[in-house]
């Protein structure tokens, strides 16, 4: 297993971070043992789980993975000092949490709490905002026209940025937290907090994690340079797009019990006749070159240049071991000659 700084924290984290968010509607107790042992087992030391989780989010499913973590922790107290846990705060416009009210610092101190005790651990290694107060170009919000920028407040969204920074301080002074990070943000959101905390002090953002893979590569370059330059780990999930990248959706396919099988709070947004046939075309790449198309898709998200740590998810313990096992893999330059002819066809397929 490979390493990599995140961010200026000091900490060496695994390019592989095991996402957890199947844990309690796809996956039980037993299988979350299963893959928890297994990744410890192959130097995963990074594991990423959040409150809002399992998935699709329900008042029901509401803490079960944390829940889940924290099972394992209690009976494997030796082995919390083995991984670097990072979880999540909801943000806004989630009725059953904190009935759907945004991330403020209140919010802040009573969920860091509340996922300490389901997590049943003293600390959390990486706490991030699961999403941004304003509405972020993510989601398939990333086309023109789907979102304004210059009717935002910028001023009332920077002093509520600031507000939980310092609730994000009073939770490192504590001890319950130690580092803190961003998720489904943009530039401009991890540069105010860069901005702020060096006015104020405050601890530095260290990480942002978004969605990032062959069919939804947005990011790049120009918030992945930002991460570059300015020290911040980036984080991508969804590596497979939501699984469609493995080809098991392909034409309407919808396998009993896969994610897509389950109501989706965005709806099946990646579900359109490009990414079907971008993925299509993925699948002729990976064939041609002797791999799956799972393993294409995963060793090309690990070889961006600026990427730290890919979150992957499975739901069973073959899926993991083929995902673990992608990261072992060097595209050549043949190969990332033909991803890239389909990748210029198919750019923003969703």
């Amino acid at each position: 297993m490979k390493y990599s700084k995140l961010g200026r924290t000091g900490l060496d984290v695994s390019r592989v971070c095991l996402g957890t968010m199947t844990w309690g509607t796809q996956n039980d107790q037993k299988d979350a043992d299963e893959q928890m042992a297994y990744a410890l087992d192959q130097g995963i030391n990074f594991i990423d789980t959040a409150e809002m989780y399992s998935v699709p989010p329900t008042p029901e499913s509401y803490g079960k993975t944390e829940t889940i973590i924290g099972d394992w922790n209690r009976r494997n107290p030796n082995r919390r000092e083995e991984y670097v846990l990072a979880s999540k705060i909801a943000g806004g416009g989630v009725k059953h949490i904190r009935n759907g009210g945004e991330i403020d610092g209140e919010a802040i101190i009573s969920s860091v709490d509340a996922s300490l005790a389901r997590l049943q651990t003293d600390y959390i290694d990486l706490y991030q905002l699961h999403w941004p107060n304003r509405t972020s170009p993510h989601f398939a919000k990333h086309w023109p026209g789907k979102i304004t920028f210059s009717d935002v407040d910028r001023d009332a969204h920077s002093a509520k940025m600031l507000e939980i920074l310092q609730a994000i301080e009073e939770c490192v002074k504590a001890g319950k937290i130690r580092h803190f990070g961003l998720s489904d943000d943009t530039t401009w959101g991890i540069n105010e907090y860069i901005r702020l905390s060096e006015q104020h002090d405050l601890p530095r953002v260290a990480s942002i994690q978004n969605e990032f893979s062959l069919l939804h590569a947005k990011d790049w370059p120009y918030l992945i340079e930002n991460c570059v330059h300015e020290d911040v780990a980036y984080l991508p999930w969804s590596p497979l797009a939501a699984g469609s990248l493995s080809g098991k959706y392909l034409d309407g396919a919808r396998p009993e019990g896969s994610r897509w099988t389950y109501s989706q709070r965005q709806g099946l947004f990646r579900d359109t006749e490009q990414a079907n046939a971008a993925v299509k075309a993925y699948m002729d790449v990976a064939a041609k070159h002797g791999m799956s198309a799972v393993e294409l898709a995963l060793a090309w998200c690990d070889q961006v240049d600026g990427v730290t740590s890919t979150i992957i998810g499975a739901t069973t313990l073959s899926q993991l071991q083929e995902d673990v096992d992608a990261f072992e893999l060097s595209l050549s330059d043949e190969v990332l000659k033909d991803v890239a002819e389909v990748f210029r066809q198919y750019p923003v397929p969703f």
